[in-house]
């Protein structure tokens, strides 16, 4: 194995658990870093042996090939279920469970939107539409028509998505990530940071000097990571403590 991903509670930590896995040595490994995580996000890495070392781990895993012994695998008996009269009428447990699954989901966008309808009538936004989508990894919701809540860059949104993601996931370890948007601002807000990003990586490669950035939320600090992930001249990495923690953008080392 020359490569892997891996994830921890922070980047450091994601790193260690990458290198423990390939039983390697920093000094032998190149990093990417794929998402530095956040409020319930994981941090997560690409952790793969550079150029220069692969092979010495390569010889290493061709030797551990060689010494383990081979195997013959075990003849497994299969046992063919039956069912009594009575059983044929039971509802299978797969369907069982995956109904239940789908009831907790429901559960999950509904408390969603109960929520941050109770939060913006509170705070004087009661006639705002709340609309719900969903996906493999979070709950979408969007606010529609209240561009006010949006806050000096996001920092409206991203205190109600906070707060509904802790009320979401008390109690229940297994739901998603909520996330708040409204009238496309996340999207706009994207394109805005690959541009930054795109613009201070030209100056970077020009000038040969680096520039730190503002201050930024762990979400935004991954788009410009990963926007810059592959750029050949320029580096990425963050410093500091939340909510000051900041990137900086520097020369990539020859």
């Amino acid at each position: 194995m020359l490569s892997c991903e891996a994830t921890g509670k922070n980047i450091e930590q994601a790193i260690n658990n990458a290198l423990f896995e390939l039983k390697a040595v920093r000094e032998d490994v190149d990093i990417k870093i794929l998402d530095e995580g956040g409020f319930f996000r994981k941090a997560k890495v690409l952790v793969s042996i550079s150029e220069d070392a692969v092979s010495k781990y390569q010889k290493k895993e061709e030797l551990k090939q060689e010494e383990q012994p081979k195997v013959e695998p075990e003849k497994v008996e299969t046992k063919q279920q039956t069912y009594s009269s009575h059983e044929d009428h039971e509802e299978p447990v797969d369907h069982i469970v995956s109904a239940k699954q789908e009831k907790e989901k429901v559960a999950d966008i509904e408390k969603a939107k109960t929520f941050v309808n109770g939060l913006l009538k509170v705070s004087g936004y009661g006639s705002v539409d709340v609309t719900s989508q969903e996906n493999a990894d979070e709950i979408l919701l969007n606010l529609v028509g209240a561009s006010e809540i949006i806050g000096f860059r996001g920092e409206g949104l991203n205190a109600i998505q906070y707060l509904t993601n802790v009320y979401v996931g008390k109690n229940n370890r297994h739901a998603k990530r909520v996330r708040v948007d409204c009238d496309n601002y996340r999207a706009k807000r994207e394109d805005t940071l690959i541009a930054l990003a795109n613009r201070m990586a030209r100056k970077v490669a020009k000038t040969n000097h680096a520039v730190k950035l503002e201050p930024m939320t762990a979400n935004e600090r991954r788009i410009i990571h990963s926007a810059l992930a592959d750029d050949k001249f320029v580096e990425t990495f963050s410093t500091g403590e939340e909510p000051y923690r900041y990137l900086t953008i520097t020369p990539k080392k020859k």
